[in-house]
C-alpha cells in the first residue's frame, strides 16, 4: 500500500527564529527609510526641530549576523545585554543548587496543602506586589528570577505555566503602564519636561487601580476556567513540556521538611527580599531617605569589618544587575555550606543549572540585536520625526489619541522606558502644550503605551526570556493576552481623553 504523505501543518517558529527574522526585516527597512538624527544638548536631551537627514547607512548580511554578537557585548551606540544574560545564567546556577536539595519542591507541596482552600488568592496578591514593583521602581527584567519559582507553584495548584508567567509579566507591566514614582519612566520624562514627578500622581494611581483590577480579573478568570477543566488550557495539547500539572507535584503525599531544607528555603526567600530592597531607588522616591547610604558610610569606616566586607560595597537603592548577580552567586555558595554539599557536587549542580538557562541568555542577546540594527541604520530618529509631523496642530482629543498610537510602534523600536523617554519627551511634550494638553498627561500616555507594548513585544528581553523559561511559544502568549491588551488599550485611551477634556 503506497505511503500517503501527511499534510504539513504550520507551526509557529521558535523565539530564536522570530527574532532573527525581525532583525532581517529591520535591516531591509534601513535600505528604505531615510537615515536621520536629532541634535542633542550637553545633557544628552533631544533638541526640538533639530532633525536632519544624514548619509544612508543600510545594514547588510554582515551587520545582521553581527547584531546578536553586539547585542550581547554592546558598542558605542547600543548597550549590550551581557549583564542581563549573566544574571540569567547565575540564577540558573542558583536554582540548580536549590533544586538539588529538593527544598523548593517539598516546600511547594506543603504550601499548596496548607492554603488549598485559598490557593487562587495568590493570584491577586502576587500580581499586586509585582505591579507595585513596576510602578515604583520600574521592575521588569528582574522578574526573570521569579518565573522558575512560580511555574511549579502554579502547576502544583492544578493551573498552567501561562498563569505563572502572567502574574509577574502582566503585573510589572501594569505597574509600568501606570507608573507613579518610577524614576526610569516617570522620573526621566518629568525631568525632561521640567515638571515634578508628583504632577499627575493621583490620576496615575487611579489608572493603576483600574488597569490592575481588569488584569487580575482576567488572570483569575482563566485560572478558574482551567482549574475546573484542564483541557481548556491553551497549553493542554503541548505534550512535550511541563506546562500542565506535574504528577509529582500533584501527589497527595505531603512531605516533612528537614532542618537543612528549611534553612535553604529561608535563604531562598531572603535572597529575593534583598534583591528587591537593593533595587528600589529609595532616594529618588524621597530625597530624605538616605538611611542605607548613611549606614554604609559608617560601616566602611568600622575598623577591620569595613575592609573585610569591602570598601567598594554599594548601598541598597543603587543596585543593578552586577550587584544582584553577585547576590545570587553568593547565596549559592551559602547554601552549599548550610546544606553541607561536597565541593565537586556543588559545582556540578551549579553548572547544570547554568546549562538549563543558556538558551534564555542567548535569546536576550538576539532581542537586543534588533536595537543594534536600528541604531546602526539610523532610522529610529526618522520614525520619531514622522510622528512629530503628524502630531503638529492637533486638537486636545486628537493629540491624546495620536500620541498614544505614536508611542505604540516607538516602544517596539525602543523597549527601554528611560531610553524612549529621553529620545522623545523633549519633542512630544512641547507639542502637548500647544494642543492644550497638560505635560503630566503626556507623561502618562507615554508610560501607558510603553507598558502595554512591553507586555507583548518580542523585542523585549523580558517577554522572550519568560517564554523561553516556561517553554511557551510566543504565539500562544499572544493568543492568551490579546483580549486583555485590547481591554487595557480601550480603557487607558478613554481615561486619557477624559483627563485631557477635563
Amino acid at each position: 500500500m503506497p505511503h500517503k504523505n501527511k499534510k504539513r501543518h504550520f507551526s509557529m517558529p521558535t523565539a530564536f527564529t522570530i527574532l532573527f527574522l525581525l532583525t532581517v526585516v529591520i535591516a531591509i527597512l534601513t535600505w528604505i527609510i531615510p537615515a536621520g538624527k536629532y541634535d542633542v544638548d550637553q545633557a544628552g536631551e533631544v533638541i526640538r526641530n533639530s532633525y536632519h537627514g544624514v548619509s544612508s547607512k543600510p545594514q547588510g548580511l554582515w551587520d545582521i549576523l553581527m547584531a546578536p554578537v553586539i547585542g550581547m557585548v554592546g558598542n558605542a551606540q547600543t548597550d549590550g545585554a551581557i549583564s542581563i544574560s549573566l544574571f540569567i545564567l547565575v540564577i540558573g546556577g542558583f536554582l540548580g543548587v536549590v533544586n538539588q536539595t529538593n527544598a523548593l519542591n517539598d516546600g511547594i507541596k506543603v504550601l499548596v496543602n496548607k492554603y488549598s482552600k485559598q490557593k487562587k488568592m495568590l493570584i491577586p496578591l502576587l500580581t499586586l506586589l509585582f505591579a507595585l514593583g513596576g510602578s515604583t521602581f520600574g521592575m521588569s527584567e528582574e522578574t526573570l528570577a521569579f518565573y522558575p519559582l512560580l511555574i511549579p507553584i502554579m502547576q502544583a495548584m492544578g493551573l498552567d505555566a501561562l498563569v505563572a508567567v502572567a502574574i509577574p509579566l502582566v503585573g510589572t507591566q501594569i505597574g509600568n503602564l501606570a507608573s507613579t514614582v518610577n524614576p526610569f519612566a516617570t522620573g526621566v520624562a518629568s525631568q525632561t519636561l521640567h515638571i515634578s514627578m508628583g504632577d499627575g500622581l493621583i490620576s496615575r494611581v487611579i489608572l493603576l487601580v483600574l488597569t490592575l483590577g481588569l488584569s487580575v480579573w482576567y488572570i483569575y478568570h482563566y485560572a478558574s476556567k482551567i482549574e475546573k477543566d484542564p483541557t481548556r488550557s491553551l497549553l493542554y495539547t503541548n505534550k512535550n513540556s511541563a506546562q500542565i500539572r506535574d504528577e509529582k507535584t500533584s501527589s497527595k503525599e505531603i512531605p516533612t521538611l528537614t532542618k537543612g531544607q528549611k534553612h535553604v528555603l529561608w535563604i531562598f526567600g531572603l535572597t529575593f527580599l534583598i534583591m528587591i530592597v537593593g533595587l528600589v531607588p529609595w532616594q529618588t522616591i524621597d530625597p530624605s531617605w538616605t538611611f542605607f547610604e548613611t549606614f554604609l558610610k559608617w560601616f566602611r569606616n568600622v575598623p577591620f569589618l569595613g575592609a573585610l566586607f569591602g570598601k567598594n560595597m554599594v548601598a541598597f537603592g543603587s543596585w543593578y544587575f552586577n550587584e544582584i548577580t553577585m547576590l545570587f552567586f553568593g547565596m549559592s555558595i551559602l547554601i552549599k555550606f548550610v546544606y553541607h554539599m561536597p565541593e565537586e557536587k556543588f559545582v556540578d549542580y551549579f553548572m547544570d543549572g547554568v546549562k538549563d538557562f543558556a538558551s534564555v541568555a542567548i535569546v536576550v542577546a538576539l532581542a537586543r540585536g534588533l536595537q543594534v540594527v536600528m541604531d546602526a541604520g539610523m532610522i529610529t530618529d526618522t520614525v520619531l520625526h514622522w510622528g512629530e509631523l503628524v502630531l503638529q496642530g492637533s486638537s486636545k482629543i486628537m493629540f491624546t489619541l495620536v500620541t498614544y498610537v505614536f508611542y505604540l510602534p516607538m516602544t517596539f523600536l525602543i523597549p527601554s522606558t528611560s531610553g524612549l523617554a529621553a529620545a522623545t519627551m523633549g519633542i512630544i511634550g512641547p507639542m502637548g502644550h500647544f494642543a492644550g494638553v497638560d505635560p503630566n498627561i503626556v507623561v502618562s500616555i507615554y508610560q501607558a503605551a510603553s507598558g502595554l507594548i512591553n507586555m507583548l513585544t518580542p523585542t523585549s528581553a523580558v517577554v522572550v526570556g519568560a517564554m523561553q523559561i516556561a517553554h511557551i511559544n510566543i504565539s500562544t502568549w499572544w493568543k492568551w493576552v490579546w483580549k486583555l491588551a485590547l481591554g487595557l488599550l480601550v480603557l487607558s485611551c478613554a481615561y486619557f481623553v477624559l483627563l485631557a477634556v477635563m
